[in-house]
């Protein structure tokens, strides 16, 4: 049975994603579906989805439960809301909650998000100072009432967008993930001759919570604390954590980290939570399926008005730049607690590119009207044993765009999208390597880039000995800076150049096997530079290793004293 509701989770987001009209939803997975109980309790997730999406759903289904109580629910009914504060943090996330009815019953409630590419307002940029200025806000209401759509909901939604067709097949698709959700799970008790799931329910979430409780009396009890200093935006941001570990529950209090910007790079609580407990979630019982039962060790707090702790109504639309890098924080707790198998930091935070064409009320003519988010990521930390991953999405899950899609459906020219040499923090094991995009507008009209990039000059961090990632910049091709934060505007005929952070190393740059620095160098992830600088290792221009060089320069004599 559990097997097979883990079929239904992930036909929901194969449903979705299959169904969806916007690229990020159909191409780069930044969705989430599950199946809960009538209490609102998480019992499966799919496996295709982001941690902020899971795990904020994962708390937004009591809330629909709240207002709407399942003894008022009828077959047909789809809730909605893009509340931040309730589904996934910022206005561009859309959250729909079902019921499903079996044999005339409610035996459960189906859930998913994905986000919307625009919900009016500023945008999807930093730059608001209040949630009002940011988009379209939904309270939970009812977007399908027994089969029957509600067209003024879904009207007022694409009157408030830039790219209403998206938002609209957005919206159908998502209905259609939770009506497969709710035929498939009625479709599974049939079979398995189920009147209700309170007994299965049960079972999973007892089982899952005593999985995790067990991992963490693996883990040896204190209270740990790490601390992180970021760019921010109208300052600089420490961010501060302390964990307690104890014997059955593990909790992290922001207390001490910065206050909460003016603009809209605040992190509300539930999409902190979300992130920084899937952070310690990777080290503490990771096989472990994620569910309410699994979640519920754990506790996250910060004081009100913090950073990541902002009050209705601060802006928070970029939520995601702060709150993607709080994984990294509690890891570097855990390195305390338990060293050795941590991986150093990564670039973390996604690299997404967000461009809108100027409107044409700015500068007249005819350019094609567009607003695009294309999803990109830098390199993740080294790991224990392993390098780290290049121009990957950790810890969000959402895959790059591809260039290919995106110049098919918006008024853009990829010129260029590579690994970044030398990016990746030096180490035993280098950290994964960030990636290099080049981009215009092949109409050669001005347009928006509304940016909102951490790691520009405080690094991702190396681990035991190894060395800091390289930061991220941004530049025009005329070779003018680009500012990490704050709408701006790419000139007609100008290239934008974004050159993503690189993830930081583990252990001592020295202790890497000369062959694999220099198969680096073949491949041009680390230049001839770089190499002995960093690694002490001479390649020549051929791309062989100079051993009697190398072994100068790291002051050995022999192999086997390297080795020892």
């Amino acid at each position: 049975m559990w097997n097979r509701l883990l079929a239904v989770v992930e036909e929901q987001a194969q449903t979705l994603m299959r169904a969806g009209f916007s690229a990020i939803v159909r191409e780069s997975g930044d969705i989430s579906a599950g199946i809960f109980d009538l209490e609102g309790r998480m019992l499966a997730q799919a496996v295709t989805g982001t941690p902020g999406h899971i795990n904020t759903m994962a708390e937004a289904c009591r809330h629909f439960t709240t207002v709407f109580p399942t003894a008022g629910m009828r077959p047909g009914d789809v809730y909605a809301t893009n509340d931040p504060w309730l589904a996934a943090g910022h206005l561009n996330d859309l959250l729909l909650v079902a019921p499903v009815f079996h044999r005339d019953r409610p035996v459960a409630l189906v859930s998913c998000t994905s986000h919307l590419y625009d919900v009016g307002g500023r945008g999807m940029g930093p730059d608001g100072n209040d949630v009002f200025e940011e988009g379209v806000r939904i309270p939970p209401c009812r977007l399908v009432e027994e089969g029957r759509v509600n067209r003024l909901l879904i009207d007022i939604i694409k009157a408030n967008s830039r790219t209403p067709v998206a938002n609209e097949g957005d919206l159908y698709a998502l209905i259609a993930c939770c009506d497969v959700g709710g035929q498939r799970l009625s479709a599974m008790m049939e079979e398995f001759a189920l009147a209700e799931l309170d007994g299965l329910a049960g079972y999973i979430l007892e089982r899952s919570r005593d999985g995790v409780v067990a991992a963490i009396r693996d883990i040896p009890r204190g209270v740990y604390e790490q601390h992180m200093r970021l760019d921010g935006y109208d300052f600089e941001l420490e961010i501060r954590a302390r964990m307690t570990v104890g014997e059955d529950r593990i909790d992290v209090d922001f207390a001490g980290s910065s206050p909460c910007s003016r603009y809209a790079i605040n992190v509300p609580l539930n999409y902190a939570t979300a992130y920084s407990v899937f952070g310690i979630r990777c080290i503490v019982g990771p096989e472990i399926p994620n569910n309410a039962g699994s979640l519920a060790p754990f506790g996250v707090t910060a004081p009100a008005g913090s950073i990541l702790n902002p009050q209705d109504p601060a802006p928070v639309a970029m939520r995601h730049v702060i709150g993607q890098i709080l994984p990294d924080v509690v890891l570097g707790c855990l390195h305390q607690a338990l060293p050795g198998r941590i991986p150093a930091e990564g670039a973390s935070c996604m690299w997404d590119i967000p461009l809108r064409s100027v409107p044409i009320t700015v500068h007249g003519g005819n350019a094609t009207a567009f607003a695009v988010e294309a999803t990109h990521n830098g390199g993740t930390g080294a790991r224990p044993g392993k390098d780290g991953l290049s121009a990957t999405a950790y810890p969000s899950g959402v895959w790059g765009s591809q260039v290919e899609i995106t110049e098919s459906t918006q008024p853009l020219r990829i010129l260029r999208r590579e690994l970044r040499p030398d990016s990746g923090g030096p180490g035993q094991y280098r950290g994964g390597l960030g990636q290099v995009i080049e981009v215009e507008n092949r109409e050669g009209a001005a347009m928006l880039l509304l940016a909102a990039y951490e790691r520009t000059r405080y690094p991702a961090r190396g681990r035991a000995g190894g060395a800091d990632g390289a930061c991220g910049l941004l530049s025009l091709g005329s070779g003018k800076a680009v500012a990490p934060k704050g709408v701006q505007e790419i000139p007609p005929g100008e290239r934008l150049i974004v050159e993503m952070p690189g993830g930081g190393g583990y252990g001592d740059p020295f202790l890497r096997d000369p062959e694999r620095v220099a198969a680096d160098v073949r491949r041009g992830l680390v230049s001839h530079t770089a190499a002995a600088r960093d690694y002490g290792v001479v390649v020549d221009k051929a791309g062989t290793l100079d051993i009697e060089a190398t072994r100068r320069r790291r002051g050995e004599s022999s192999k086997d004293e390297r080795t020892t």
